[in-house]
């Protein structure tokens, strides 16, 4: 019995691997982020008639104590919207208390949008900095910047869609000279790569708002 940490596509629903659906389908209660996001996309994959719980930056405390005790009964999946849980979404506070008591925790491999933008860096990269998701209020968010444009290893960034062009001028301002990979919509039919100074980012035909991450390379030394 136990938590089971299920990977879901990024964005093709075909990167659904054959060992996270047969998990799913065996499950008797499955957490997820969102019901309308996550049912239909079970449904389209065969999954139905579950015990739906929800997990989200919305759970209090007593949610994430309810989910643990639900693990010491049974094998509960956990899934997000897209990609690994745990990974930048509060999936991470359940793995915590469920190893706390002793419950076993258990993650299966598959999509991730970090680890698809790394295997497109054009350099070899020895170790990286995430910092992720930056603050939305723009006082805490310029000192933030300010402190990771002293960071001389690589950084990889991520925000909302809907600050995708703040974000690249935030970039320019902040990392003008240094050179950035910038992934859009990865494995959807709109993806796009684009590499090159935060200028060229940021003048490239494109989107005005896309899911994406952006990889900025080390600092020449």
């Amino acid at each position: 019995m136990g938590l089971i940490l299920v990977p879901t596509p990024i964005g093709n629903a075909e990167d659904m691997s054959l060992h996270a659906k047969n998990v799913l389908l065996g499950a008797a209660t499955i957490i997820l982020e969102e019901f309308k996001e996550s049912t239909v996309w079970l449904r389209a994959h065969g999954v139905s008639g579950k015990t739906y719980e929800q997990l989200n930056e919305h759970s209090t405390p007593e949610d994430l104590r309810r989910l643990r005790d639900l693990c010491r009964e049974q094998d509960i999946p956990l899934i997000t919207d897209c990609g690994t849980p745990g990974f930048c979404d509060p999936g991470a506070d359940l793995v915590r208390l469920c190893r706390e008591a002793g419950i076993q925790v258990k993650a299966l491999p598959g999509p991730s949008s970090l680890m698809t933008l790394l295997s497109l860096s054009s350099r070899r990269l020895d170790e990286f900095v995430f910092r992720g998701f930056l603050p939305a209020e723009n006082v805490a968010r310029e000192k933030e910047w300010q402190h990771i444009a002293k960071e001389k290893r690589a950084v990889i960034l991520m925000d909302t869609p809907y600050r995708f062009e703040k974000m690249l001028g935030e970039l320019e301002k902040h990392f003008a000279s240094r050179t950035c990979l910038l992934v859009m919509n990865l494995t959807q039919e709109g993806e796009r790569v684009i590499e090159g100074s935060p200028a060229a980012l940021k003048a490239a035909p494109k989107e005005k708002k896309a899911e994406f991450l952006i990889l900025v390379y080390p600092a020449a030394t």
